[in-house]
């Protein structure tokens, strides 16, 4: 048996915080940086995003039209309003659409 060659990796920089990190990614590849070919899959207890309950006061004709529009698409109103606040926040995060002040 052979040995696979060895590919001399770049070292990775030190990140100050997380958005540096961030924007390194975004601009590099990760195969200069890691052997992909001797990766390891993690097995993963079951993890879910913690949630946190909240109140919120909606004027009830917004109500009933959200819970028209989940009616249309069978799923629950709680559902489809997270996934509306979900795809508006990542939106913003984009930059590509701004909210009217």
């Amino acid at each position: 048996m052979s040995k696979a060659k060895r590919v001399a990796r770049k070292p990775l920089p030190r990140f100050a915080n997380e958005d540096q990190e961030r924007r390194f990614w975004a601009k590099h590849d990760t195969a200069d940086y890691f052997d992909w070919s001797r990766a390891v899959r993690p097995t993963l207890p079951d993890l879910r995003p913690s949630t946190a309950a909240i109140s919120i006061r909606l004027p009830v004709p917004l109500l009933e039209e959200l819970k028209a529009l989940a009616n249309e698409r069978d799923v629950p109103y709680q559902s489809l309003m997270k996934v509306f606040l979900a795809e508006q926040v990542a939106r913003q995060r984009r930059g590509k659409r701004k909210l009217p002040a």
